[in-house]
């Protein structure tokens, strides 16, 4: 052990003293980066009912579009709009155009470089390659890639090792010669089709960013740049681990940096949180190939921005075959990922709410949101009681929109279940509903707080204790199922997640027993029908404190202190999203 410590610090030094022999850039003056990330389909406004919102409206791609030409104009010749990935997947206009509609939008953006996320990849591999590869791509977005590569992907078996997309640009701004490496994510999306990134292959980006960090600077560039959907903890390691790149423009984790985080070897790193509700600008002054000075602004993507006309109409172009209106089609259009059939127009009002319907909370607050969500509690009382289950669950994840006081619509639906998903009850023990309580054991640490934990799954008919302070494993005691101890050995029926590829799965565990929920002419019943009909059942169609019970895992400690002002703590260094 100590000698691979050794020889690991000897290679760190070794790179470094490599970095530093090579040819530096010595051009001076300033460049902007524009930065968004994680906007997971999502093209409208929406509300942010947490704590830092007050019910405010954020987001919508048309606002955002305003406020990128504010900047460029205001800082002519300087910008690069930088995109961060998981922009293809996360609402009913993306689902049912396989991202298409994002791209048609988005397009109009002139996006300078594109990072893809693991939920760019849920369409298929050959969606990928038909939207990102080649001179043919149908996305605009100069997508940079150095970490993904064939592998014997059908027809292109020849190409096996080769780079999809290119690995780095080098771009001249404002007289900085700026090289740009592009990282996705290590994995692909994790639902439905266990075969969907066949033919591609991933790797963590390690030796990438070494490589390529050295082979800029032999370049000449005066900045090095990583865009990278590597995820707030990976980036950050590497930019521990390895010198030579000044910013990283980070996304996966959905977390707001209210400042950059400054690595060990002096690298920015900021992120900027989901689905677009704030925008980045980073600019830095170089100057003879170094970073002097930097300013950062996390914009809010708020009702003070205009919508740009242009924009707007594109989105209302996209949208026009799913809303209410002339051009919509009950029956005709299908969930690509079920086969389901979209039943009624995505702004269709279902029912009312009087308790918001989230999961975002901070982890000072309560309920955090890596805890549990109303959302989350919401879903799962609805596929309890379709299902005629025990208890009704859903994995662990943030993704998704937030519904405020007042309507439910549809298409809220599908901000929280975008990736098509059919409901079904299976059974399974109490040691496996325990686990999925646990999370999956981590083999990094995620903070210095050793707070690792996956983001904790969501039941119905189910409480719990949960101690962050104590080893991952043991965190999760006194689970009670409709008020009796959970027995490790017994089953219980569970209702949730089914994808037909994964035919032994619920919410992504082996189950036994399983039965689909079909409509009564045996049709396919999208996950979002199932909610729809669950709503109507409820008095009044209402979502309130007597027909939703929050609070379902009481935190017996409180979470680790935040980090760099980030006060989401996020699992940082697991695998969900």
């Amino acid at each position: 052990m100590r000698f691979k410590k050794i020889h690991l610090v000897a290679s760190l030094c070794l790179a470094f003293s490599a970095l530093a022999e090579a040819q530096a850039g010595t051009g001076t003056g300033e460049v902007t980066f524009i930065h968004m990330g994680d906007l997971h389909g999502h093209l409208i406004p929406h509300p942010n009912v947490r704590s830092d919102g007050n019910g405010q409206s954020e987001g919508g791609v048309a606002r955002i579009y305003t406020l990128i030409k504010d900047i460029r104009r205001a800082k002519p010749d300087q910008t690069l709009l930088v995109n961060t990935g998981d922009t293809l997947h996360g609402g009913a206009e993306a689902l049912f155009t396989q991202g298409e509609a994002m791209i048609k939008v988005l397009n109009a953006f002139h996006i300078d470089a594109y990072a893809p996320g693991n939920w760019d990849y849920v369409y298929g591999a050959n969606k990928f390659i038909d939207y990102f590869a080649g001179q043919q791509a149908k996305a605009n977005w100069h997508p940079i890639i150095s970490n993904l590569y064939y592998d014997n992907y059908p027809g292109a078996e020849a190409r096996t090792g080769q780079n999809i997309a290119a690995p780095y640009i080098i771009k001249t701004i404002n007289g900085l010669r700026v090289g740009i490496i592009g990282f996705t994510s290590d994995r692909g999306p994790q639902a439905g089709d266990p075969n969907i990134t066949r033919g591609l292959k991933f790797t963590n980006g390690e030796a990438e960013y070494e490589k390529y960090a050295k082979l800029l600077r032999e370049q000449d560039v005066d900045l090095v740049v990583a865009i990278s959907e590597l995820g707030l903890h990976g980036n950050l390691t590497l930019a521990n681990r390895i010198p030579g790149v000044d910013i990283i423009l980070s996304s996966d984790k959905h977390e707001i940096t209210p400042k950059p985080i400054v690595s060990k070897y002096g690298t920015l790193v900021v992120e900027q949180g989901m689905d677009g509700q704030v925008i980045g600008e980073l600019g830095v002054r170089v100057v003879k190939g170094k970073v002097v000075s930097n300013k950062y602004i996390s914009h809010r993507i708020t009702d003070r921005i205009k919508e740009d006309r242009g924009i707007a109409a594109l989105v209302k172009s996209v949208r026009q075959p799913y809303v209410a209106g002339p051009q919509f089609r009950a029956g005709e259009i299908k969930n690509p990922i079920s086969g389901a059939r979209l039943r009624y127009p995505i702004d269709t009002v279902i029912g009312q709410t009087e308790i918001p319907l989230y999961r975002s909370n901070f982890s000072d607050e309560a309920m955090p949101g890596v805890i549990e969500g109303s959302s989350h509690d919401f879903l799962t009382d609805a596929f309890r009681v379709m299902t005629g289950a025990q208890l009704g669950g859903i994995t662990g994840f943030r993704y998704g929109t937030t519904i405020a006081k007042g309507p439910i619509k549809m298409e809220d639906l599908y901000h929280f279940m975008p990736i098509g998903p059919q409901i079904a009850k299976g059974e399974l023990t109490g040691a496996q509903i325990k686990r999925t309580l646990e999370g999956k054991p981590q083999g990094e640490q995620g903070r210095t707080s050793e707070w690792v934990n996956g983001w904790t799954a969501g039941y119905s008919g189910l409480t719990a204790d949960f101690d962050p302070r104590a080893a991952q494993g043991n965190r999760v005691s006194n689970i009670r199922v409709n008020g009796k101890p959970l027995d490790p050995n017994a089953s219980y029926t569970v209702g949730g997640f089914y994808y037909d590829l994964v035919p032994n799965l619920i919410n992504r565990v082996p189950a036994k027993n399983i039965v689909v929920l079909k409509d009564q002419d045996g049709s396919i019943l999208d996950g979002t029908d199932v909610v729809k009909r669950y709503v109507e059942t409820l008095p009044a169609k209402t979502v309130n404190s007597e027909t939703l019970q929050l609070d379902r895992i009481r935190l017996i400690n409180p979470l680790p202190q935040e980090e760099h002002g980030i006060r989401e703590i996020q699992p940082l260094g697991s695998n969900v999203m």
